[in-house]
């Protein structure tokens, strides 16, 4: 399978769109998510059939099924919406806000044991929520069109801000499923998705002990011990910062020292279009090779964001230079390593300073994948699968 960090990686733009803009109020989602708009699977692979079984099973141990509540929400062709429990995919409409000023698409879960779904043709999130219902809100969009406002659990002015809530995210189309779990926003609920078809896939499952390790790790770096909001969730740094409870020049010293480290020596970046060679000139990460690409220093948030500085066109040229470089920051591996990308997870995080909410989230899997960060799937270390045969998908709630 082609490396993801040769793939176009324009879809990274849109960790904006679901929520990485969002300060004081929920996001506006317009586009699909952000982890996985634009995968482009091998054309000479099997068409997927229509609806796709999904199954949801709670394994939480702590809430029973009547304490989960599901919401598929997202987009097909242009348009938002969502999935009812009879899987019927139905607009979002501003007449679905009840008296409260809210929609109610929770879906529930059957009775016991576990809880079978039809999914549709799709781009959207998985929610779960646990012991209470999500408040999602339609509202009418820049294009006046109907869209959604999500739950923001990092902001605490959010309605939702006090419900114990997670995601999963994926794309399904007649090219197959494409499907992760993601921290890239935050961590809470800890979910594994297994997806079968050509072949059989599970990813996001946790070690045992795992959620709690994960916080505790967090708690125990003073700069990120801010970032965990009781038991609830762990929110990720970069929207810790726009918050006020993250450093915003964090990372300061270690940008500095890779600028000052590439004044005089190579980078070397490789990617599908080829090998791109560089040095800080004038300030600017330059690069030459397929094609010239530059880059101004990055600062704390384009780094914890993968934007600004990072932001990564889906042009196949700056873009894959940009993810990797975005890889190489916040798994503090530019300086130990000249050859981008690195592919030895024992090199990752090694540094004092470093994306230590990142580290977390691996170090609490059993494969040690996660999207921790929006460049991660750099070398293949997201929690990503696909399939372009599917079968079916089944999301697990699994132990706290």
């Amino acid at each position: 399978m082609t490396p993801r960090h040769r793939r176009p990686v324009g879809r990274r733009k849109l960790l904006f769109a679901l929520g990485g803009a969002a300060v004081a109020a929920p996001a506006v989602a317009a586009i699909a998510p952000h982890a996985l708009a634009g995968t482009a699977p091998d054309a000479d692979k099997a068409e997927a059939a229509g609806a796709l079984p999904l199954t949801i099973v709670n394994d939480t141990g702590a809430f029973g099924n009547a304490n989960v509540h599901v919401y598929i929400v997202g987009n097909q062709g242009g348009r938002q919406v969502r999935v009812t429990p009879d899987g019927t995919l139905a607009p979002v409409s501003l007449s679905d806000n009840g008296a409260d000023g809210f929609t109610d698409y929770a879906i529930s879960l059957a009775g016991s044991g576990e809880t079978r779904l039809s999914l549709p043709y799709m781009s959207g999130r998985i929610y779960v929520s646990l012991g209470a219902k999500l408040k999602f809100r339609a509202v009418t969009d820049g294009a006046g069109n109907a869209a959604l406002q999500y739950p923001a659990g990092w902001v605490a002015s959010d309605p939702n801000y006090g419900v114990l809530h997670d995601c999963a995210e994926f794309t399904y189309n007649s090219s197959g499923m494409f499907c992760n779990t993601t921290m890239v926003d935050m961590f809470s609920v800890p979910l594994s998705i297994r997806l079968t078809g050509a072949k059989d896939q599970t990813t996001g499952t946790l070690r045992a002990g795992g959620r709690a390790a994960a916080f505790a790790a967090v708690r125990e770096v003073a700069e990120f011990a801010r970032l965990v909001v009781d038991d609830t969730r762990v929110i990720a740094p970069g929207h810790g910062l726009d918050a006020g409870l993250f450093p915003k020049d964090y990372l300061a010293p270690y940008i500095d020292e890779v600028w000052s480290a590439y004044t005089g020596r190579d980078l070397t970046v490789t990617t599908n279009s080829g090998t791109f060679t560089g040095r800080v000139r004038g300030d600017r990460f330059t690069f030459d090779g397929p094609a010239r690409v530059s880059f101004a220093r990055p600062s704390t948030r384009d780094v914890l964001f993968c934007d600004g500085a990072l932001a990564a066109p889906n042009d196949g040229t700056t873009g894959p230079v940009a993810a990797v470089l975005g890889a190489g920051f916040n798994r503090s591996t530019l300086i130990s390593s000249p050859a981008q990308p690195t592919t030895d997870p024992a090199s990752f995080y090694r540094t004092a300073l470093t994306n230590h909410y990142a580290k977390a989230m691996h170090a609490a899997s059993q494969d040690g994948k996660a999207y921790g960060f929006a460049f991660d799937d750099v070398a293949d270390f997201a929690s990503y699968i696909q399939d372009t045969a599917p079968t079916g998908v089944r999301l697990t709630l699994t132990p706290f």
